[in-house]
């Protein structure tokens, strides 16, 4: 396993999975539900579940430990021999109340299949009602980490490749801000390295932007508003989402799969935007540009 103890792994993946909850439920002030469940196939994992908090309308953080068989057809598309595999790995998905804080994705995992082991993840920001100052920051947590690890994390690539994958070919826009987004990174110690600092900056990227917003007013034209941009996220997670077609196609639990989507999402038919109005500026955020290298303060403005 390319000097990768999975045990160890997905060690740290729990004990990371502890630590993000109980960041969020210092925030929110209402606890997770945990579901402890087993797979058919092989393995199990850690659901927690937060639902109609004070902060997050509903919030989830998974761990899975599964091993098994991959369907053929699926397994010709995975890299690595055969059909066996082993995988390990922490996502979650975080939908606030308040239209003002952005929802957040982010997930590690780690997969071993005959020949070839890898890690991937990453984390990106949706926010609905932007500030400048919260894509920024959050944008130069991910670059920071990326930078202390040089030879196996290139923060441009990253960066380009998230920018690339949360989109929306359909719509022909991206589903949020972006963030870093890597995946079949060989499983060497140097890229386990960069995993761990990965997620343990999550809290440190997300958490500051949550508190700045947490009092903001909002009218309810913009909850609804927040509940329309929504809806692209339940289309990017049910049609692109490599994590909800990996589970679906490994016999995966469907509720921890599809906990990711909010409980709250419209479609208005054929919905513009007032020229000129917040809802209209998030189009402008949603074009790919270099947030790390930016001040923080500065206006977007249609290109």
């Amino acid at each position: 396993m390319a000097n990768i103890n999975i045990s160890e792994v997905s060690g740290f993946f729990m004990g990371l999975q502890d630590r993000i909850v109980s960041a969020l439920e210092a925030v929110d002030g209402k606890q997770f539900h945990e579901d402890v469940w087993e797979r058919a196939g092989g393995g199990g994992g850690r659901t927690r579940i937060l639902h109609n908090g004070s902060v997050f309308e509903k919030a989830g953080v998974n761990f899975s430990l599964v091993h098994g068989q991959m369907a053929p057809e699926f397994a010709q598309q995975v890299p690595g021999e055969g059909v066996e595999f082993q995988a390990t790995g922490i996502s979650l998905v975080l939908h606030p109340r308040n239209p003002k804080i952005p929802t957040v994705h982010a997930n590690f995992r780690y997969l071993h299949k005959g020949d070839k082991s890898w890690f991937g993840g990453g984390g990106d920001l949706t926010p609905y009602y932007p500030f400048t100052e919260d894509v920024v920051h959050f944008h130069k947590v991910w670059k920071a980490v990326c930078e202390k690890h040089p030879d196996v994390a290139d923060h441009k690539h990253m960066k380009k490749w998230c920018d690339e994958y949360f989109y929306l070919p359909h719509r022909q826009e991206a589903r949020g801000v972006g963030g870093i987004f890597f995946d079949y990174l060989d499983a060497k110690s140097a890229a386990w390295e960069f995993v761990k600092e990965a997620g343990e900056n999550f809290i440190p990227a997300y958490e500051p932007i949550v508190l700045k917003r947490l009092d903001a007013p909002f009218t309810q034209d913009e909850k609804e508003f927040q509940e329309y941009r929504r809806g692209r996220y339940v289309e990017f997670n049910l049609i692109y989402d490599r994590g909800t077609i990996f589970g679906l196609k490994t016999g995966g639990r469907i509720e921890s799969i599809l906990m990711s989507l909010p409980e709250k999402a419209r479609w208005w038919y054929d919905f513009k935007a007032a020229t000129g109005s917040p809802e209209a500026a998030l189009l402008e955020y949603l074009k790919p540009r270099d947030w790390a290298s930016m001040k923080g303060n500065e206006e977007i403005l249609p290109s």
